[in-house]
């Protein structure tokens, strides 16, 4: 039997059909991955799915003890809740027994009555009968890599992006046989989004993904399904198999389209000839005519010339020189000097909070520097497309809004685009472009933004997180229009797709250190030297690599380093098992727990390098004992 079964579900958003009667299946285990313009209803497909929002008409069919767990863009708390309290909601028995040891806990610690302790003992039983204590650990260090470490705050002291990964943590702990995130990227920086793929890859319920992040598309995901004008089309694989399937598709459908315009002119210039034919069968070809004139083709894309021109940008764009930039009496960046030259594709790295967006609010010109000075060319004209910008007027019509800025933009070799034309190219539809701003969903309205700060024709164009909230066929286009943009560019973004496709330089901002870097490459090159990085500081100085060629007997230390290693890679797999219990038996010692796990990851780093090592003695004994 599938784990959720849809059938025949509706939803409608005024005028506008999102779901028109789709059905499908989730089996368990399943991890798919939904796609689509914004405005077609990903999100209210999960909200659909979770409960939280009721179709028109439709069925959900699945077991009574089915359970979901969502986590929406912007997750609703209780904002007097603390963040453990948080993560342990819920009427699971495992849940529960947390909470009541938790409770216990508390008020044994403010009163050591008799009654108090007979009520831990019993939420200790409750804990070993519910084999809680591991879950209470991974919840702690789910809230770690998330970046969560006060436990004991109330919801509502928590920043935007705190809350969120909290509401994420929460998910993640719960026991569920459907996962529904919604942009789980967002406000997550890039070693996080590494850690998440690497844990639901080993999640054990089904999952379903609404992401513009595609490499963790790529990644996480072993079936498609791409919304479109009110249906679904499903794809078995991930999304580079969703991309080479769709081509396909695409192909197959020009074909059928060109069949079908070729048998209407046959039938057509049939029926203008006159051809003899009984009354019965004339009938009928004129009917066959109408049924093809009234079939819709599929739809061709818009594929217009997108070299926007830009300002003329002179030789001196803008300079940093020895800038400081800070938060506060906190230092985030330091003596940075950094010319920014004509035809830049920079993209400014780092983890949330090292001050990425601070630094280009300082390029932007819309925040001083704590020390130095940022110098502009006299020809540079900003385009700043901001994570936190100014609401749009929900009054007005897409149309209007875009012709605030321009009523045409001019392309490189001098024609113009007119922005009815630049709305289609983003997806708008000539009919659509007469839609109230109010109207639009937060991805459209995003989309919208986007559009109108390119419409401004920028020659220098500022991007802080401009993937947040875009679906991944806009992403597209402003890919394409980045490629032929003859401009700068310096972007903020934890995209790692984004940032390979377009950027050719990084400046990586670090925590705990004011010193920003600068790499030549993409951001997969900068990630594998930051990887080997960190694997030659783990290995001791004689594991690492030397310039002299290997010698293929064992010298005199490798002969006594071989005796023994096995009993070192036994001794340290009992130290696992034995930090692992202690893990179980931490409880509500977090603190404790947090320490072991610690000592458990260098523990396991070590095993790795000892097998490592143990490898590379084998294969030199088998060819002393081969000599």
């Amino acid at each position: 039997m599938s784990l959720l079964r849809v059938e025949n579900l509706v939803k409608t958003f005024g005028d506008k059909t999102l779901f028109d009667r789709i059905s499908f299946t989730i089996e368990a285990g399943e991890r798919i991955g939904i796609i689509g313009v914004n405005g077609t209803g990903k999100s209210s497909l999960l909200r659909a799915l979770s409960g939280v929002e009721a179709p028109d008409q439709g069925e959900l069919i699945h077991a009574n003890e089915f359970r979901v767990e969502f986590v929406a863009q912007d997750p609703e708390v209780d904002e007097n809740a603390t963040v453990l309290e948080t993560v342990f909601y819920g009427d699971a028995p495992v849940m529960k027994a947390i909470r009541t040891y938790e409770e216990a806990l508390e008020k044994l610690q403010k009163a050591d009555s008799a009654e108090n302790q007979a009520a831990f003992e019993r939420a200790q039983s409750l804990m070993e009968k519910e084999n809680a204590w591991e879950a209470g650990t991974q919840a702690k260090t789910i809230l770690t890599k998330l970046g969560i470490t006060t436990f004991s705050k109330p919801m509502g002291e928590l920043s935007g992006g705190q809350r969120r990964r909290t509401a994420l943590a929460k998910a993640l702990i719960q026991p569920a046989d459907l996962l529904l995130l919604d942009e789980p990227t967002n406000h997550l920086d890039n070693q996080t989004i590494e850690w998440l793929e690497t844990y639901l890859n080993q999640y054990s319920g089904a999952l379903m993904i609404i992401t513009h992040d595609r490499y963790f598309l790529q990644r996480v995901t072993n079936r498609m399904m791409e919304l479109h004008e009110g249906t679904i089309s499903m794809y078995e694989g991930n999304y580079e198999t969703y991309l080479e399937k769709k081509a396909e598709r695409e192909r197959m459908a020009s074909e059928q389209e060109a069949k079908r315009q070729n048998l209407l002119r046959r039938e057509m210039a049939w029926l203008k000839r006159g051809a003899k034919a009984r009354s019965t069968k004339q009938k009928a070809r004129k009917q066959r005519v109408e049924a093809l004139q009234e079939e819709e083709g599929p739809t061709e894309k818009q594929e217009l010339d997108f070299a926007v021109g830009s300002r003329r940008l002179g030789k001196n764009v803008i300079e940093l020189d020895n800038v400081g930039v800070a938060r506060g009496s906190e230092a985030l960046v330091d003596h940075l000097s950094y010319l920014i030259n004509r035809g830049e594709r920079l993209g400014i790295i780092g983890p949330n909070g090292a001050g990425k967006t601070t630094l280009l609010e300082v390029i932007a010109g819309r925040e001083k520097p704590s020390s130095g000075r940022v110098e502009f060319g006299e020809t540079v004209r900003i385009g700043y497309y901001r994570q936190e910008h100014e609401p749009l007027d929900g009054s007005l019509r897409m149309i209007d809004y875009i012709k605030e800025t321009a009523e045409a933009v001019q392309t490189i070799d001098g024609n113009w685009i007119t922005a009815e034309q630049m709305l289609e190219r983003f997806m708008f539809s000539r009919a659509h472009q007469f839609t109230h701003i109010k109207r639009l969903s937060g991805g459209e309205k995003r989309r919208l933004y986007l559009l109108k700060v390119l419409m401004e024709e920028p020659n220098v164009l500022l991007l802080d997180e401009p993937t947040n909230d875009l679906d991944t066929e806009t992403l597209t286009v402003l890919e394409d229009y980045l490629d032929q943009f003859p401009g700068v560019v310096i972007t903020v973004s934890h995209d790692r797709y984004f940032l390979d496709r377009t950027m050719e330089k990084l400046l990586v901002l670090r925590n705990g250190t004011v010193e920003a870097e600068t790499f030549y490459g993409s951001y997969s090159e900068w990630l594998e030297q930051e990887k080997e990085a960190a694997r030659q500081e783990k290995k001791p100085a004689a594991e690492r690599p030397a310039a002299r060629p290997k010698k293929k007997k064992l010298s005199y230390h490798e002969q006594q380093e071989w005796k023994t290693i096995e009993e070192d890679i036994t001794s340290l797999e009992e130290k696992l098992e034995s930090l692992e219990a202690g893990i179980n038996e931490a409880g509500a010692d977090f603190d404790r727990a947090r320490d072991l796990f610690q000592e458990k990851q260098e523990t396991e780093d070590a095993l790795e390098q000892k097998m490592e090592r143990w490898e590379e003695l084998s294969v030199k004994v088998e060819e002393a004992e081969q000599q």
